[in-house]
């Protein structure tokens, strides 16, 4: 008899191991998510982690010869958005393996950080014509 609770116990034992790898693995995984969201034009790219905590912010040398103050506001905003979604998803579905059948994952990882993309910000088009090599944002 003490045999057959020995065996158990090995059984649950190595159950739990492998549970904890399985949980590390995942913990690792999520950490290791980033999203990044460029401009069509590649004058922007914002990198945001799992979670959508801002990365990397990289703007190219003449993005304030290319957008107004305004329209790089926006721009910067919308792709932060974009990634941290993205991101999100991918949190999700790394979670998604070793939670409870049923469970929802994003209801695990909360709510992520997406920035409010407000009405009165002026509509991003990446496509524009607009040439403002001649002006010097920084300046006005």
């Amino acid at each position: 008899m003490p045999s057959d609770h020995r065996a158990e116990v090995e059984q649950l034992m190595a159950d739990y191991r492998r549970s904890r790898e399985r949980l590390d693995e995942t913990r690792r995984e999520l950490a290791e998510i980033t999203e990044t969201s460029a401009s069509a034009d590649g004058a922007v790219r914002v990198t945001v982690g799992s979670r959508g905590g801002l990365l990397g912010l990289d703007l190219s040398d003449d993005v304030y010869e290319r957008y107004r103050p305004a329209r790089l506001s926006a721009l910067i905003m919308r792709l932060t958005a974009e990634a941290t979604t993205a991101a999100a998803r991918r949190a999700a579905d790394a979670l998604a393996p070793i939670v409870p059948e049923g469970t929802d994952p994003d209801l695990l990882l909360g709510e992520p950080r997406i920035p409010v993309v407000r009405n009165e910000t002026p509509r991003v088009d990446d496509n524009a014509d607009d040439d403002f090599s001649a002006v010097d944002w920084t300046r006005s």
